[in-house]
């Protein structure tokens, strides 16, 4: 697991090979590994570690904080997050993480900066039922109540980390609406797409993309029968537009498990499965963390 998590993370620019090269082991220190450079909707890993003991590890990152679960690999105390930034709310610039701990009993704080790169993201226009762009005044309540429902989930913050990398792929269609698309709705503009459409018949099994819990299991009138499951970590993974939903909130799943089937509900033009995923609230594009 930790070995595939460093080859994972080396793909987004980490220089893991100062592992290798400082000796880790022989360090008294806490090493906080992370990328220099990002994009806007790009999900990256920070990896802590330290040959002393590690305890209450907690991060800063776009003003959230999250206390992380330390595990213990051989010598090494070691802790990891998935962070990122979201088409809807982030701006490009630098930044920092914040990186705060007890090593071996001192209080140990480390600053990293990461400049995150702006993204051109294309401009999709779509049709649909004036009654979806423009709901009517009769379900503006519900839909205020579903919003702040699943404000509720996204936030969700729990400390042990049930996620690995990659995740599973919740359906095998190709993408038909990539995340970041600016969505014109009738000639209306609208939020980006803060996640990824994916091919799917109705009927078609949807799989859990990693362990987790359900927060969710509801119908709503965007987003129609929807599932959210919590990673821990502040990991939140979304499945929207089911015809069916297999797990109640509360169960317990595995990676893989079929949670439910695609469909058509809520605001579409067609059936396929929407695929989201929130780190700490932040709706990042979930394809670089997916399987092949």
């Amino acid at each position: 697991m930790r070995r595939y998590l460093i080859a994972w993370a080396a793909a987004f620019s980490l220089s893991f090979l100062f592992l290798a090269n400082c000796g880790l082991a022989a360090s008294r220190e806490m090493v906080v590994l992370a990328p220099a450079e990002t994009a806007i909707g790009r999900p990256f890993l920070v990896y802590i570690s330290s040959a002393d003991s590690l305890e209450d590890v907690v991060i800063s990152w776009e003003g959230k904080q999250l206390t992380l679960e330390v595990e213990r690999s051989g010598d090494i105390s070691e802790a990891m997050v998935l962070l990122g930034t979201d088409v809807g709310s982030s701006r490009p610039g630098s930044r920092n993480i914040e990186v705060g701990a007890l090593v071996d009993g001192r209080s140990v704080t480390v600053l990293k900066k990461i400049t995150v790169a702006d993204v051109e993201f294309p401009v999709q226009r779509l049709s649909l039922p004036e009654e979806m762009v423009t709901p009517p005044k009769e379900v503006l309540e519900r839909i205020r109540r579903e919003r702040e429902e699943s404000s509720r989930a996204l936030a969700t913050m729990s400390p042990v980390r049930k996620w690995t990398v990659p995740m599973v792929r919740p359906v095998p269609g190709a993408i038909t609406s990539p995340y970041g698309f600016r969505r014109i709705l009738n000639d209306k503009p609208r939020a980006p797409h803060r996640g990824v459409d994916y091919r799917a018949a109705v009927g078609d099994p949807v799989r859990a993309a990693a362990d987790g819990l359900v927060l969710l299991s509801v119908d709503h009138y965007y987003a129609g029968q929807c599932i959210y499951l919590d990673h821990g970590n502040g990991v939140v993974s979304v499945y929207m537009h089911l015809s069916d939903r297999i797990v109640q909130e509360g169960d317990h799943v595995s990676a893989g498990d079929v949670i439910g089937l695609a469909g058509r509900s809520g605001r579409v033009t067609g059936p396929h499965l929407h695929f989201g995923v929130s780190l700490q609230g932040m709706m990042v594009d979930p394809e670089p963390l997916l399987e092949e």
